[in-house]
């Protein structure tokens, strides 16, 4: 008989990829906690959405970074944290979460630790270039907060959301594929991990009591989706039946498009060059740190390129 299964506190629940979470972790049955501010009563489709995970067996707990006590009531009650708190264009906002490592050491019971991380393996990027630099820093400073604490932790490095990146074949500021043009970056020949969100979050719950992923990083990579731009392009073209005009960026153009835009768009610059011009996703797994989702779980059924941008054609 399957044993009980962990009950599991999702803080950053209403986000991009916490609202996903929620979802993937009842969905695998368990006892799902959802953390969310009192301010939030003031956002009609937050409300919402709380008030739809409650209808699904989610339990609701008023709490926040600010309230000690209510975090580590919340803890109390929960043996496994997951945490999805917003750092995109919050500059230190990710650093927030040394208030939740406290609370957690104060309350001593908690198996897993997962921070928000969810994109590149940030200890693989300290040669990263500014501004996208900060981001990998204060990840890095969480993690290391967590490993002095002693706290039981899984990094996951999720590689590149395909909604972000997948849905525009990774042109900047678009969400939908374009149907005559489009920019590559250099070559196009870099190999990007290219992962559907809802694949992220059941990775990532599948992960959370998984004890070959205790104190480890687990890397995305679904190997139909580890493919370069062109690689992704062409799948789109055969998809629409025509092929697209191509403008080819060299990294002097790309970067010298930074200064023009505003932060957070500088932001996606660094990083976009990071994966397309330095190939900062081209490794393979190994050391005893790492595990691979592809062998830890390698019966799942994963969301491919090709079936991602038919929802488009």
């Amino acid at each position: 008989m399957e044993g009980k299964k962990d009950r599991v506190l999702i803080i950053g629940a209403t986000g991009y990829l916490g609202r996903r979470l929620v979802k993937a972790s009842m969905d695998l049955g368990h006892p799902t906690f959802v953390l969310y501010r009192p301010e939030i009563a003031s956002d009609a489709e937050k409300v919402q959405m709380l008030i739809g995970f409650k209808m699904q067996g989610a339990t609701l707990l008023q709490g926040s970074f600010e309230d000690h006590e209510s975090l580590v009531s919340a803890l109390k009650k929960v043996d496994v944290v997951v945490s999805a708190v917003a750092g995109n264009h919050l500059r230190h906002a990710i650093l927030e979460q040394t208030k939740l490592i406290e609370a957690i050491k104060e309350v001593g019971t908690i198996k897993r630790f997962l921070p928000s991380e969810f994109g590149m393996d940030v200890d693989r990027m300290e040669h990263a270039i500014p501004p996208g630099d900060y981001i990998f820093t204060d990840k890095r400073l969480i993690r290391r907060a967590i490993e002095a604490a002693n706290i039981p932790y899984t990094y996951v490095s999720a590689n590149c959301c395909a909604g972000y990146f997948l849905a525009a074949l990774a042109q900047v500021g678009h969400f939908m594929p374009p149907t005559d043009s489009a920019m590559i970056y250099g070559n196009g020949d870099k190999k990007c991990i290219w992962v559907d969100e809802d694949d992220m979050a059941m990775y990532t719950m599948m992960s959370v009591d998984d004890p070959r992923t205790t104190n480890k990083t687990i890397y995305f990579r679904p190997r139909g989706n580890i493919l370069s731009q062109m690689e992704v392009v062409q799948i789109w073209e055969e998809l629409i039946g025509k092929e697209l005009k191509k403008s080819f960026l060299s990294q002097e153009e790309w970067l010298g498009t930074m200064e023009k835009l505003p932060p957070p768009l500088q932001i996606g610059v660094a990083h976009l060059y990071q994966i397309f011009y330095h190939g900062d996703l081209e490794f393979e797994v190994e050391g005893p740190h790492g595990v691979d989702s592809q062998d830890l779980y390698p019966d799942y059924k994963y969301v491919t390129a090709e079936e991602y941008l038919k929802r488009f054609a």
